[in-house]
């Protein structure tokens, strides 16, 4: 079976040119290499998948036929990725919150519009860019 449809079929990706698009961009690897979506799979190989800033080692243990249900797909693939790269996937979390907490910082689009219509109730007026030199003297 084609590495692309075997992601696929266990659920390691939604769609399969999902799948496709990961293994053209170097995201999978079969014995450290990375590989084609075309690469045929087989019981024993062991993959990584670079997926969501955490590298997942999965080790096949047969090939399905189909895609399979979520609870099944157990009997086909053995996760063994490290609890490490959970771990550093929690530490990533709260290093981005640590920089900037939600609301605080620049104003994003919607904030900026709220201001602009507080400013417009109010009756003052948005102010407008002085005009240059060069445009007083081409009048």
């Amino acid at each position: 079976m084609r590495v692309d449809k075997f992601l696929w079929c266990v659920r390691y990706f939604k769609t399969r040119s999902l799948a496709t698009n990961a293994c053209k961009t170097g995201k999978v690897k079969i014995k450290g290499a990375n590989v084609k979506p075309s690469r045929e799979v087989f019981p024993q190989d062991k993959i990584i998948i670079r997926k969501n800033q955490i590298n997942y080692e999965i080790e096949i243990l047969d090939v399905p036929t189909s895609r399979l249900g979520a609870k099944l797909v157990g009997l086909y693939i053995n996760d063994i990725t490290p609890k490490e790269a959970f771990e550093k996937m929690e530490l990533l979390k709260y290093s981005k919150d640590y920089y900037r907490k939600k609301g605080v910082g620049r104003p994003t689009k919607k904030d900026r519009r709220d201001i602009d219509d507080w400013f417009e109730e109010k009756g003052e007026e948005k102010e407008t860019k002085p005009e240059t030199k060069e445009e007083d003297q081409k009048k």
